[in-house]
């Protein structure tokens, strides 16, 4: 058990009462950290930051947004964006980004967390394009990205011929910094069109035997509104039909973003332009609107890295996106993958039905080594998933949901309710049934695991404010796992309870309080017995936050966060970390950040996370366990109107250990520093 010593305590109190303390201005941060600690994908929450990041720093105009970009914005519903359509359309112009508050359907907590996405410019007459205006007015994005780890990992090390020639995957094939070049420009709504080139630490970057440049690289072009195409999207996209039980490779919010935010509708294709490297289409989708009715069709061809067995089928995908060492380079574009399919989509006044279809293949057979675990998983080279959704809003009341069938015969169903008495509540309800024999490749829709199989779950959650000022969010959700999952060999349950309340004592102070529990199963072993039992554990998590802003454009942000975690039988493990975030606004020239935290944990189980700000367009949440110190400094210099410069420094220093990490990644030593660099340049 952990004890506090005098220095703690006091660093502790001097944290807490420090005076003007404070809050990111924009707290979408916030939301992403609940779905970083949710255990979301970290591709998916990378392409998700990068996104959004691009969102904020081309915010759009209320008086010329158009309905399409309100749909295509990801932190609002489809619901939310129509009603916010409407309004724009009956009361420009407007004069200020707060007239959002008069869109009933968004409340305080919503319309503060897109602000920084909007402005307030003149009306603009929309045109049919014209060359020369595209010339005159499209807007042109580079982004140059340089990182480096200061400390030499054992991946880098020097190593004997016979040493290498014995264990060839002991040294990188590459140079150690972390290198990627974006390029894009688009055309008011009309057009998006980019490129990028990126590589790894540890991958080869135009060395004399590796002359392709780049490990990976990228391009996109979508148009919109030509007639009767609302969009061609070629190159890599990302599309997203119906909620998402039969496609989704789209953003998917986790369950504590938002309790009125659950409800997903069939988008129009989005653009790739993230660094991830799988997770993605390559090809070309378009979509087609006659009346009332659009209809979807896509096609996907790419080579994927996958673990392939002696027999040539696949034994697992590979979807981290190294190549550093010679056996990443044996499972790279290994084998082929093909994804086509069609959505059929009506709408009409608030309702709407979907019919989807998807079909997916692999060139040689997808056939997973068997595990208690995954004998329902899919197995074969060829795959098909037929859908319906639908939604109809009605009065307060919102319902929507999605029936899907496998190439099985196995149903998968999603239902959910939403109800919106005023802006100042709201309730969800969500029921989900997911067979462990339902199967679908590029499924991703509401879930307590990773995948849409194997679970049964009622999620209850609502936002309101009970007094002035006041904003409290709960939600609850009872999950059922019919058969074993991963490290639980037997049916299980999960329990999962959060909450999170703020007062505001003005627009940006305020101070929340945030509660999660969650109870779950793992397969465990006494120390004195070899018999695999399964046995529950409970996971306590408190954080304190109080946040502030200063009319001089400093703020300051004070976390105080308890973790307490215990398997049945065994004893309680706690941690605890301090952190301070801060920084310096009021200069549009240079702006800078600031971190600084503490961290005490008995073990992994009882890790603790903490957001800081990385670099423009990168999502940076490391978790921390042992004992140690974290500090961060980031500076952002806007050299000229057109061109900015920003530059990180960190380093974690441990007390309790003298190596960090292991494998190629080890580093001899108690403490880690990293540099991140990045140019942008707009013309």
């Amino acid at each position: 058990m952990i004890c506090f010593k005098p220095l703690e305590i006091i660093i502790a109190l001097c944290l807490i009462v420090a005076p003007n303390i404070v809050a990111q201005t924009n707290n979408w941060h916030s939301h992403l950290e609940q779905l970083a600690e949710e255990g979301g994908e970290e591709m998916s929450i990378q392409t998700m930051f990068e996104e959004l990041s691009f969102l904020e720093q081309n915010p759009m105009n209320l008086n010329s947004v158009t309905r399409n970009e309100l749909e295509l914005f990801p932190l609002i519903s489809h619901n939310q964006a129509n009603a916010l359509a409407d309004f724009l359309e009956k009361n420009r112009p407007i004069y200020t980004v707060f007239e959002l508050r008069n869109v009933y359907i968004l409340d305080y907590a919503t319309v503060k967390l897109i602000l920084p996405f909007f402005y307030v410019g003149e009306v603009i007459k929309r045109k049919s394009f014209n060359f020369d205006d595209f010339i005159k007015y499209s807007r042109h994005n580079l982004q140059i990205r340089f990182d480096k780890t200061l400390n030499k990992r054992a991946g880098y090390g020097d190593f004997s011929d016979s040493i290498l020639s014995k264990y060839p995957n002991r040294k990188y094939m590459g140079e150690d910094f972390y290198h990627s070049l974006k390029y894009s420009v688009s055309f008011r709504d009309k057009f998006q069109a980019g490129v990028l080139g990126e590589k790894d630490a540890g991958e080869p970057f135009w060395l004399p035997d590796y002359k392709k440049g780049y490990d990976h690289y990228g391009f996109h072009m979508i148009v919109r509104d030509v007639g009767k195409l609302r969009t061609l999207a070629l190159g890599d996209y990302r599309l997203s039909f119906g909620q998402g039980l039969v496609l989704n490779n789209d953003f998917m919010l986790g369950k504590g973003f938002f309790t009125n935010n659950l409800v997903r509708q069939t988008s129009l294709p989005k653009r790739h332009f993230s660094t991830a490297e799988s997770g993605f289409f390559r090809g070309g989708a378009a979509v087609m609107r006659i009346q009332n009715i659009d209809i979807t069709l896509f096609y996907s061809n790419k080579l994927i890295d996958a673990n392939v067995s002696t027999n040539e089928e696949i034994t697992s995908l590979k979807t981290d996106g190294y190549h550093r060492v010679p056996l990443d380079t044996t499972k790279r574009n290994n084998t082929r993958e093909q994804v086509m399919g069609a959505n059929v989509n009506y709408r009409i006044n608030t309702f709407q039905i979907g019919v989807s279809a998807l079909h997916h293949a692999f060139n040689r057979m997808y056939n997973p080594k068997l595990r208690y675990y995954n004998a329902d998983y899919w197995r074969g080279r060829e795959s098909v998933n037929l859908g319906v959704d639908y939604s109809y809003r009605f009065s307060k009341f919102n319902i929507a949901g999605e029936t899907a069938r496998s190439q099985n015969g196995t149903f998968a169903h999603i239902h959910t309710l939403e109800y919106h008495p005023s802006s100042l509540a709201s309730f969800t309800l969500l029921y989900r049934n997911y067979p462990s024999t339902y199967q679908a490749m590029y499924a991703k829709a509401f879930a307590d695991g990773s995948s849409v199989q194997n679970e049964k779950g009622v999620y209850l959650g609502t936002t309101f404010h009970p007094l002035p000022k006041v904003t409290v969010s709960i939600f609850g959700d009872a999950v059922k796992f019919p058969k074993p999952k991963y490290n639980i060999q037997e049916p299980s349950y999960a329990l999962d309870f959060y909450t999170l309340a703020s007062y505001n004592f003005a627009w940006e102070n305020f101070f929340e309080v945030r509660y999660k529990f969650k109870r779950k199963h793992k397969n465990t072993k006494y120390p004195d017995d070899e018999t695999t039992i399964v046995l529950p554990y409970q996971t306590h998590k408190i954080r304190l936050r109080y946040l502030n802003t200063l009319r001089s454009g400093w703020y300051f942000r004070t976390t105080v966060d308890f973790a307490n975690y215990q398997l049945l039988y065994f004893p309680h493990e706690y941690g605890y970390m301090i952190s301070q975030n801060f920084g310096h606004r009021g200069n549009k020239n240079i702006q800078g950040d600031g971190f600084f935290g503490y961290f005490k944990s008995d073990s992994y189980n009882a890790r603790l996370y903490s957001y800081e700000r990385n670099i423009l367009s990168t999502f940076y949440m490391p978790s921390f366990y042992g004992e140690g110190f974290r500090a961060a400094l980031s500076v952002r210099w806007n050299i000229r109107k057109n061109l900015s410069f920003s530059v990180k420094a960190s380093q974690t220093r441990y007390f309790n250990r003298d190596e960090i990490s292991s494998g190629t990644e080890l580093i001899k030593g108690n403490k880690r520093s990293d540099i991140f660099t990045y140019v942008v340049v707009k013309f």
